[in-house]
């Protein structure tokens, strides 16, 4: 397992983690198999979605502020109630298929972390699964 560290400037921001992902396959040397991208923090998420038009992280995070209010009365005192709603919206983990050393995304699919709590220094654990 590798961990990566990623860096948000934003209180809700999505980052593509892509070519990270990848770096850690063509590290490995796993040709075929599968690609686990976990994130362990209850605040933040993993997600795949398209990364050929930067509108679409911001339609993301537009559509989550909608479904997901800030001013709801949650009971949780930290303050970051909507943060862990949206992570659980989204989910912790991504799980892709490798042929060939390399993901198999579709044409404009990229990986994504997704930050609900920021700005934060934050960790994604990657697990390549020979097979």
């Amino acid at each position: 397992m590798k961990t990566i560290s990623i860096s948000t400037s934003k209180h809700n921001e999505l980052i593509s983690i892509t070519d990270k992902v990848q770096s850690v396959i063509n590290n490995s040397k796993v040709q075929k198999g599968l690609c686990v991208v976990y994130c362990p923090h209850t605040t933040a998420a993993i997600t795949i979605n398209e990364d050929a038009d930067p509108t679409v992280k911001t339609d993301l995070l537009h559509a989550l502020n909608q479904i997901v209010s800030d001013n709801w009365n949650y009971q949780h005192s930290e303050g970051n109630s909507p943060g862990h709603v949206k992570s659980s919206l989204i989910g912790c983990s991504e799980k892709i298929i490798i042929i060939d050393g390399k993901l198999q995304l579709g044409q404009w699919q990229g990986i994504f972390f997704c930050e609900f709590d920021g700005p934060r220094n934050r960790k994604v654990q990657i697990k390549i699964i020979e097979g």
